[in-house]
């Protein structure tokens, strides 16, 4: 990773204001020569073998690829990056004890692609967030993104003032950003990829996380079952999902499902898993019976 790999609170409080006003922000030039290249030749292969998607959603001329934890070791690295990261849980986590990986996608927009209707991300859960930020996208520029090639279209602040599908074309700006650059933009926000009208593809990588008690996009235990999944980072495997949210969500036998990749006991004892303000309550009300 480059420089900006190296979160500071100033680094931190900007960008989250940024987030929080417009719904979106673009760090540019996160990724070195040598980094764009290794991830570009990593991606091709699956990029090349997957056939493009068909529907009104996910595109005619688009091609996606999941599941990028396993075909890029790359990938990881921007998984686990230290200021994203930490943006990531800063806007989250006060919706959620713990964030959650949502997906990672490969999105290839071939020429001739129209523009995809807009959307919110959070749509896919059929609840409404009341105010609060339910999930963030990472959107990592594999080549550069332009207002020709299919780049990203967003509507500013629409994360809090809901548009519909026939949101106005004018009032949207498109991310344009050069190869290795990241647009990052909270699940709230209306947005859509770009019509492709140029004569090349147009390649990104999305990362998304959502708070730790979500059904993700991505199922990720089916993804990274736990012979895969053993080999990754520990940092990297909570965040896929092994991993309590507190109190007592996500649990395995009884235990944190971390123990399940280190060949925990099946007939473990039941721990609680509860944050401390929870805790707290039931140490109180037991000692209020008692007395």
């Amino acid at each position: 990773m480059t420089e900006t790999s190296f979160i500071t609170r100033d680094h931190l409080a900007r960008d989250l204001e940024a987030l929080q006003r417009e719904g979106f922000l673009i760090l540019e030039g996160v990724l070195n020569q040598g980094q764009i290249a290794r991830l570009a030749t990593e991606l091709e292969p699956w990029l090349r073998r997957t056939p493009r998607c068909e529907g009104d959603f996910h595109g005619w001329a688009t091609t996606r690829v999941n599941a990028l934890l396993s075909k890029s070791v790359l990938v990881q690295d921007l998984a686990l990056h230290p200021r994203i990261l930490a943006l990531a849980e800063a806007a989250l986590q006060p919706a959620c004890e713990c964030i959650r990986l949502n997906m990672t996608q490969a999105i290839r927009i071939h020429p001739g692609e129209r523009a995809q209707v807009p959307h919110r991300d959070e749509e896919m859960w059929p609840a409404d967030p009341h105010g609060q930020i339910w999930s963030l996208n990472v959107m990592w520029a594999v080549s550069d993104f332009t207002k020709t090639n299919g780049a990203t279209r967003l509507w500013p602040r629409s994360h809090a003032n809901r548009l519909g599908r026939n949101a106005s074309e004018l009032d949207a700006v498109q991310a344009e950003m050069t190869a290795g650059s990241a647009l990052i933009y909270l699940g709230g926000v209306t947005h859509g990829g770009g019509a492709n009208r140029s004569d090349a593809d147009r390649t990104g990588v999305v990362i998304g996380y959502c708070a730790g008690w979500l059904r993700t996009y991505e199922e990720q235990f089916l993804a990274y079952p736990r012979e895969v999944a053993r080999a990754f980072p520990e940092k990297l495997q909570r965040l896929i999902g092994y991993q309590w949210h507190r109190p007592n969500l996500g649990g395995w036998e009884g235990q944190d499902p971390i123990a399940f990749l280190r060949g925990g006991e099946v007939c473990g004892p039941h721990k609680d898993a509860l944050p401390p303000a929870i805790a707290d309550e039931l140490r109180a009300a037991i000692a209020s019976r008692a007395d």
